[in-house]
């Protein structure tokens, strides 16, 4: 019969890594005695990190001795005590290849039940001292597992395992583990994890994406082409004192891949001492509407080389590197209202989404909400208009914040700015789906205003072109900081652009990922697992090639990298 060998506990604690702090949970020790355990935890424990560990559906957390052993072998150590792996129970027996989600256990007096695997997590390797652990406890089917506290109660080493329940769909902790981090999963075990009420929410709605990703694929989700592609300035149109339209096409006069409304292209804009800059810039047009390619409108910006460049240098005639179309900031298939909200240059991806609805001849609700200080600030205005006096069933609402009467007047525009409060006051559907693109303080209070209006936060989109925000799971005193050169002395290898941040440096010497480099120069990065497993750190590769260290275990999306496992093997440019 399974036996409990060991119960650990561990309240949080800073840790040193590489020169950071990290607040983490993962430091285990047996209890000796009786140790109490409630609906979220045992007495005497903690987490770190909350986001990822903890909570009604990750109280507890179960290894099992003989994957003790296997790791024992594999690594050659003998130094593996009880709680080493983060594990609450140190158990015998419970195999992740037999236990199931769902299945219910009594152990002492409390009583409990499977509800996912263990989360991939680079922390579990750092308490091991082995990096590549977080890939390897997926490679080799040993994640171990969460359960929840149906019962509360006393429990201590010793104590038998008694299975009171199977879960239902028979999924065992080793499969469903599979299905969320592994390569050719089976849609049908995806139907059957979503149909077991024990599994946690989040792996629910992992799956459940992962389903409709099975059951509608795209047909193509990578760059129209690789790297950047030569296009010829044709037109370049002012819209107002600071905005200007930029219209590319091949030079060759071939008709440009399609591209979707809301994506950005990205350029590689010259500079007088000989070096470029990377900036991307939104569609602001649909290339369907658009004989001649793609348009992009640009602000010239305070202090802006590259957007000064753009509006007062460029001429017809030039040739500029492009990349190609990118971005999911696009259009839903639905049919219900939509909701297009800006402000000041930040109009530029709903305009295209606009024009799109304009070219379907839709007959969705749509709403164009924008905010500007007057019409001197307020490009494309009349553009903008005109399509939508072509919809059916069209709303425009525009607020001047700094205009005269006259000018309000002219455009039908309210007399303040687009606030939390405005838009709340517009009385917008409850079931739209909304785009928004302006300012991040900007975008952040109409994301709260919408959902204060009961529109789902999952139907709320936004679009942002500086670096986005980081995800860097425990780590503590990391605010604050500009993206810079990294430290000492200059790599010898390629050269790596963070086109987002504006950073260009050699890879240096000894790193061993785009990812550690981006950690040395502050570059707000994404990430868990640090192996290659949870693809929280994929990233758009606008140009060159990579390698990996280790290979992942699931490849990214075409045109993607996942920068904790890559180097680079010529110059690349990412989109972070």
């Amino acid at each position: 019969m399974p036996t409990l060998l060991s119960v650990n506990v561990g309240m949080p604690q800073d840790v040193s890594w590489e020169g950071r702090t990290v607040h983490t949970g993962v430091w285990k020790y047996p209890v000796h005695g009786p140790a109490m355990v409630r609906r979220l935890n045992i007495d005497g424990d903690g987490q770190g990190d909350k986001a990822g560990h903890g909570g009604e559906q990750r109280a507890v957390l179960v290894y099992q001795i003989q994957s003790y052993r296997h790791w024992q072998r594999h690594f050659g150590r003998d130094d593996l005590g009880y709680g080493r792996f983060g594990e609450n129970l140190t158990v015998d027996g419970l195999p992740d290849d037999e236990v199931c989600i769902g299945d219910r256990y009594r152990i002492g007096e409390a009583e409990f039940e499977v509800t996912q695997p263990r989360v991939t997590c680079y922390r579990v390797g750092l308490r091991m001292g082995e990096p590549e652990l977080p890939a390897l406890l997926v490679s080799h089917h040993r994640p171990g597992f969460y359960m929840r506290v149906v019962r509360e109660g006393h429990i201590r080493a010793g104590d038998q395992i008694v299975r009171t329940r199977t879960g239902p769909g028979e999924l065992s902790v080793a499969d469903t583990d599979a299905l969320l981090y592994l390569p050719d999963r089976d849609p049908a075990k995806l139907r059957v994890a979503l149909n077991i009420p024990a599994l946690s929410p989040g792996w629910q709605g992992s799956f459940r994406e992962l389903l409709e990703a099975a059951d509608s694929p795209a047909a193509d989700t990578g760059p129209a082409w690789n790297g950047f592609r030569a296009l010829r300035v044709t037109a370049i149109v002012p819209e107002s004192t600071t905005v200007s339209s930029i219209r590319l096409a091949a030079p060759d006069g071939s008709r440009l891949p399609a591209a979707r409304a809301g994506q950005y292209l990205t350029l590689r804009i010259p500079q007088p001492e000989g070096s470029s800059r990377i900036r991307s810039y939104s569609l602001s047009s649909v290339p369907e509407a658009e004989a001649d390619g793609y348009r992009i409108s640009v602000k010239r910006e305070p202090h802006g080389t590259a957007s000064g460049y753009l509006t007062t240098e460029l001429r017809p005639g030039t040739v500029l590197d492009v990349a190609a179309p990118r971005g999911d900031f696009v259009l839903d298939e639905g049919t219900g209202p939509v909701l297009l909200i800006s402000a000041g240059i930040g109009l530029t991806p709903v305009l295209a989404m606009l024009h799109e609805l304009a070219l379907r001849g839709s007959d969705r609700e749509i709403w164009w909400i924008h905010g500007a200080r007057g019409p001197r600030e307020h490009p494309l205005a009349a553009e903008a208009h005109t399509s939508l006096t072509s919809l059916s069933h069209a709303h425009e609402h525009v607020f001047y914040s700094a205009a005269t009467p006259e000018e309000r007047s002219r455009a039908h525009a309210a007399p303040s700015r687009l606030t939390k409060e405005q838009l709340i006051a517009l009385s917008l559907p409850a079931d739209a789906t909304a785009y928004i693109c302006g300012p991040t303080a900007f975008m952040a209070d109409m994301q709260d205003a919408l959902t204060t209006t009961g529109i789902d936060p999952a139907r709320i989109h936004t679009e942002l072109f500086a670096a986005l925000p980081a995800i860097t799971p425990g780590l503590t005193g990391q605010a604050g900081r500009r993206p810079h050169q990294p430290p000492g002395r200059p790599g010898t290898g390629p050269l790596v652009t963070f086109a987002r941040s504006g950073i260009s440096a050699p890879f240096p010497d000894g790193k061993r990922s785009v990812l550690e480099l981006a950690d040395a120069c502050d570059i707000p990065a994404r990430w868990s697992c640090r192996t290659g497993v949870c693809h929280t750190c994929t990233t758009p590769l606008l140009s060159g090639d990579i390698a990996y260290s280790p290979t992942p275990l699931e490849p990214p999306p075409d045109g993607h990298v996942l920068i904790c496992c890559a180097r680079p093997s010529t110059d690349v440019v990412l989109d972070m």
